[in-house]
């Protein structure tokens, strides 16, 4: 199963995310990498994230998606 760095260079390979605390604030993911983001999060770890969950802050670095992944039951 891929690891959720390998997923954001799949949709960013242009990025080192390992290397930031803040993905939106430095311009790493937009609104439509997002998107793409939680329906590939959804699809590999077989998951359903909720619309309320998807907020910018669920997603501002490995450590709070990773949050928001245990929350949905994936041992990430």
């Amino acid at each position: 199963m891929k690891s959720l760095p390998e997923i954001l260079k799949e949709i960013r390979p242009e990025f080192d995310f390992t290397a930031s605390s803040d993905f939106i604030a430095d311009g790493m993911l937009d609104s439509f990498d997002l998107m793409t983001l939680v329906a590939t999060l959804d699809k590999t770890y077989g998951i359903s994230i909720q619309g309320t969950d998807i907020v910018p802050d669920n997603f501002k670095n490995l450590q709070t998606i990773g949050v928001l992944l245990r929350q949905c039951g994936v041992q990430a």
